[in-house]
């Protein structure tokens, strides 16, 4: 079936684990705004379009503390999730929405997919994570992504 990632917005790190760690039997985040996709690592895979849209060098965003960082963890890892950077989604909640179908280009060309993806795969993908960047900006929320090997 592959990996799935979950991103959503949560309105802080003990939020965002209740959003995995669930006591009432209901899948990785539900009731809150999220959608799922199959193979986009926030990561490895969303380094390159942060770099883009933010400016900060690779070094930078890795050393940002907001960078893949654990909040919850689920049995012995059957689902984790991690968070975004603040500045990546307060870039994704303000970009141009028609310049993420050149990012979506350049992604799709940069050679981090071992299968050349669809471009227009990824652009829905960026279009999707930025109104989900838009929403959570708007509310004070932070954004996260679950993800279920």
């Amino acid at each position: 079936m592959g990996v799935l990632f979950g991103y959503y917005a949560a309105a802080d790190d003990q939020d965002a684990g209740r959003a995995v760690v669930r006591t009432d039997g209901e899948p990785s985040g539900t009731g809150y705004d999220q959608f799922v996709v199959k193979g986009v690592d926030p990561i490895v895979d969303l380094l390159t379009v942060e770099f883009v849209l933010t400016g900060r060098p690779a070094s930078v965003i890795k050393a940002d503390p907001r960078h893949g960082h654990l909040v919850a963890t689920v049995g012995e890892g059957d689902v984790v999730s991690v968070s975004l950077t603040d500045a990546f989604r307060d870039e994704l909640a303000s970009v141009d929405r028609e310049f993420l179908n050149d990012v979506a280009r350049s992604w799709a060309s940069s050679g981090r997919f071992s299968t050349p993806p669809d471009e227009d795969h990824l652009a829905d993908f960026l279009q999707q994570l930025a109104a989900l960047a838009e929403r959570a900006v708007g509310q004070g929320h932070g954004l996260y992504c679950w993800i279920c090997p």
